[in-house]
């Protein structure tokens, strides 16, 4: 008798192309993928998977099943999550996430899903946005918060919010009294996101005038680094403001007055369309809400200063 775990494994074979993707995909070994597919022929009566090279392909009766397999497992998926309790929606998660997001509100997205999806399990990486849509793309993770939106084929995008980009700096430069020139900013070292990302590049084009000096960019991967360089006076930091909540109220930075307009980053959960999407559709709807309720939160905080 035909079961959905034997027909999860095909459909993820098909999809990421060998047996030890699908095997890393369901925590399990290729052995086990290997039976499980055997099963499954032997069920069917056809053969249902190239296995003549390194990549694992579907024959002809593989790609009919195949259309069948997405439709029973998405609504399976769909069942679960309407008629199933939230105990029911178990497994493990492996969520991308750029470290702005660390900074701000993701502690309050893992105590959300830990108290609404009790049996489901988060794995999270935090890196650049380019290496995260890299891995995502790969399927090597499910759902990314990442700056988006991302365009590339099959990527569904919902926005989580936008976060202001501010120029902070210690009070030991003196900067805080009034209107900050470009000229002025230029004087000093400009700290800010990694090469390869889009804040690092819209930084370097603010800065690009013939009237203005040649810019000390540092760049780094790390924004507790940025932050505890700028608190120490090595330079300006420009990173969205909401992540130095704590630094701007006691003082150990300020928020510079410059004309310099940089636009907003908006950040986005993406993630590849699937069958079974149902998981990472409730946890990027969460995270959307738990985002805009932080902005919320911080918009009277960030008035002040």
């Amino acid at each position: 008798m035909l079961d959905f775990r034997s027909i999860e494994t095909f459909l993820w074979v098909v999809k990421l192309g060998s047996f030890r993707g699908a095997a890393q995909r369901l925590n399990t070994t290729q052995p086990a993928i290997s039976q499980r597919i055997a099963q499954l022929e032997r069920e069917m009566g056809v053969k249902l998977l190239n296995r003549d090279h390194r990549i694992a392909s579907p024959t002809p009766s593989g790609r009919q099943m195949m259309v069948y397999a997405e439709k029973l497992i998405g609504l399976r998926a769909a069942m679960m999550a309407e008629i199933g309790d939230r105990s029911a929606m178990r497994g493990v998660m492996r969520l991308g996430v750029a470290e702005t997001i660390v900074h701000t509100w993701l502690p309050r997205l893992v105590k959300s899903v830990n108290q609404v999806y009790p049996n489901l399990s988060l794995e999270i990486e935090v890196d650049i946005t380019p290496n995260l849509t890299a891995r995502l793309l790969a399927q090597e993770i499910e759902l990314a918060f990442v700056v988006g939106p991302l365009s590339a084929s099959g990527v569904h995008n919902r926005v989580l919010a936008d976060y202001p980009i501010g120029f902070l700096a210690s009070p030991s430069l003196g900067l805080g009294k009034g209107p900050v020139t470009p000229a002025e900013l230029a004087r000093f070292p400009i700290i800010t996101f990694p090469r390869k990302t889009k804040p690092y590049e819209v930084v370097r084009e603010v800065f690009d005038r013939p009237e203005l000096p040649p810019i000390r960019l540092h760049a780094s991967a790390s924004l507790a680094t940025v932050i505890h360089m700028a608190v120490e006076g090595l330079g300006i930091a420009v990173i969205p403001d909401a992540i130095v909540e704590n630094e701007l109220a006691d003082g150990r930075l300020q928020l510079l007055d410059t004309d310099l307009a940089i636009a907003p980053l908006t950040f986005t959960a993406s993630w590849l369309a699937s069958p079974d999407v149902v998981a990472v559709e409730r946890v990027a709807e969460l995270a959307r809400q738990i985002a805009q309720s932080s902005l919320a939160v911080d918009a009277p905080a960030q008035a002040r200063h």
